[in-house]
């Protein structure tokens, strides 16, 4: 069992080259409608998992709860542009456009946590918890991925 960083890490990589093949493709090609379908879901998944179980551990310690907010925030804010570019013509100018700026903030994202959380969340998710916490992370991932329909569902009724 990959470790909570390894598993959060693995998926990042993941969503770089997912955001790189995107970036590469025009319109609403084939390609780019594959790409952007597996990317939207992936980090559906990926971001309520990580709230559900690597920030809410993080929670516990002071200095924890403005990292998680933080992260929860930004996680926000790029799934309103997820929604905005789903509802948008891939073929229209305004969608590239708008997918490089989600492009740029989760690329910031992403950075920022392997670069500055992972380093102090170790000292809440030590080594003999990492495995269990990246289990935990997977399983969450999984139930998260089935969830995602429903749960846009449920927000447009809102």
């Amino acid at each position: 069992m990959p470790s909570i960083y390894d598993a959060i890490r693995k998926d990042h990589d993941h969503h770089r080259a997912l955001l790189n093949r995107i970036a590469e493709t025009e319109g609403a090609s084939e390609e780019r409608q594959k790409a952007w379908d597996e990317f939207y879901h992936d980090v559906k998944g990926h971001a309520a998992a990580e709230e559900e179980t690597f920030y809410a551990k993080l929670m516990e310690q002071t200095w924890g709860q403005d990292s998680a907010r933080h992260s929860v925030h930004e996680h926000a804010e790029m799934d309103e542009i997820l929604e905005e570019l789903r509802e948008t013509d891939m073929a229209s100018p305004g969608w590239i456009t708008r997918f490089k700026t989600l492009k740029h903030d989760y690329e910031h994202h992403m950075d920022e946590e392997e670069d500055e959380v992972f380093g102090r969340a170790k000292e809440v998710i030590g080594q003999e918890e990492n495995d269990a916490y990246g289990e935990k992370f997977l399983k969450r991932k999984s139930q998260e991925l089935e969830l995602i329909e429903a749960k846009r569902e449920d927000a447009l009724e809102d």
